[in-house]
């Protein structure tokens, strides 16, 4: 085998979560440094962001025009914001916590104030209304209630200059993402032994966060390492984040790329050419089971009967500590067109039903480990 599975349970150890916060508060807003100390640095070059604030507006790559087009979309309305969210023009549970943390700067600036509880019911309106765009990926919410947090610290100070603290927050939250991916690389990383063949669902890339992604971060530093490294992409209907986004992203680092139909996963397994499967994660709960994009679950099940490691990524903002397993996670339903149309043509009878759950759970006894910034954690898959 060209994978291996961590041997030992984690701890978190001090050295994991030394955080430095360089903060400029000379009167003229800066953005906020994160420095990770012991990261080794990886120079990951991407031709493309994500997600970018831009001259007051926030700027994003339409992901829903890739691979056939590169096109960036520029908003300077929070409802705006709302609807690329739901409307997938950019998705990924760190990278629509970042637009929205964004998203509420805009909300709030260039707008007069009564006073702060004319301030406070705006605040809630937008952060409301962005938080009901998708509700199973907890960043979303985890990056809105730090945006509410720093309003409610600075209530005293002038909406100028709450607006200030706001968009320093967000700056921050974006660049924190991109040192907790880089983290998650070179942590991954270890696990993949040279010539190693992963399989990996849905994209969870630097496409689905704000630096070079979760799942895919291990297979671009593993690269950069100089190890060869194989990768299955399953093409993840109903909207193919795989096969549009997860390949371009590949292909674009120059790593090895065959695409399958969700379904032939199975067969290649059973065929032994798949050493391990890495997936991302939107919302990791107390116990440690995993809500994933739909057939994450799947995968785990084929990966647990075949005795091959299955590992998620994800950052320490998609864990939610408030919810003690996977049943309590609620999970989005998408658009029944989703599934009844492709490109536009309906290639399903008019009258048939449709049931489109966009994500699905997967029990911690089905997980080896866990990979996040601050470590590995043990899953508590029994083989």
């Amino acid at each position: 085998m060209a994978c291996r599975a961590p041997t030992k349970n984690f701890c978190w150890r001090s050295e994991d979560l030394r955080y430095i916060y360089i903060q400029k508060c000379s009167g003229r807003l800066k953005p906020s440094i994160l420095i990770l100390q012991g990261v080794e640095k990886v120079d990951i070059k991407l031709k493309f962001k994500t997600v970018d604030w831009v001259k007051n507006r926030i700027r994003i790559l339409d992901q829903t025009k890739l691979p056939l087009k590169v096109s960036y979309l520029e908003y300077k309305d929070y409802k705006q914001v709302a609807k690329a969210i739901k409307d997938l023009k950019i998705r990924g549970a760190p990278a629509i916590g970042i637009i929205a943390a964004y998203g509420v700067v805009l909300g709030m600036m260039n707008r007069k104030f009564k006073d702060k509880d004319d301030y406070n019911r705006r605040l809630n309106s937008v952060i409301s209304i962005l938080k009901s765009t998708r509700p199973t990926a907890v960043n979303l919410s985890w990056a809105l209630e730090r945006m509410r947090k720093i309003a409610l610290r600075f209530e005293d100070y002038d909406s100028e200059s709450k607006n200030r603290r706001l968009l320093k927050e967000a700056f921050l939250i974006h660049q924190e993402d991109r040192i907790m991916c880089q983290k998650i690389g070179e942590n991954g990383a270890k696990l993949l032994k040279n010539g190693c063949r992963v399989l990996t669902h849905c994209n969870a890339g630097a496409l689905a966060t704000g630096g070079i992604g979760t799942a895919l971060a291990p297979i671009f530093v593993g690269k950069k390492q100089g190890k060869k490294i194989k990768v299955y992409v399953d093409e993840t209907r109903p909207v193919l984040q795989g096969a549009r986004l997860t390949t371009w992203e590949l292909l674009q680092q120059g790593i090895d790329t065959t695409l399958i139909c969700d379904d032939m996963a199975a067969f290649l397994i059973q065929k032994k050419m798949v050493d391990c499967i890495i997936t991302g994660a939107d919302r990791i709960v107390k116990n440690l089971d995993a809500a994933n994009k739909i057939g994450t679950y799947n995968l785990a099940v084929l990966a647990k009967f075949h005795k091959i490691p299955f590992y998620m990524a994800a950052p320490s903002s998609s864990f939610d500590h408030s919810l003690e397993c996977g049943e309590k996670i609620k999970i989005e339903e998408r658009s029944s067109e989703e599934v009844t149309h492709f490109q536009g043509k309906r290639i399903a009878p008019l009258k048939v039903k449709v049931f489109a759950p966009a994500f699905d759970v997967t029990p911690v006894d089905l997980i080896t480990a866990i990979i996040t910034e601050k470590g590995i954690i043990k899953g508590k898959r029994k083989d």
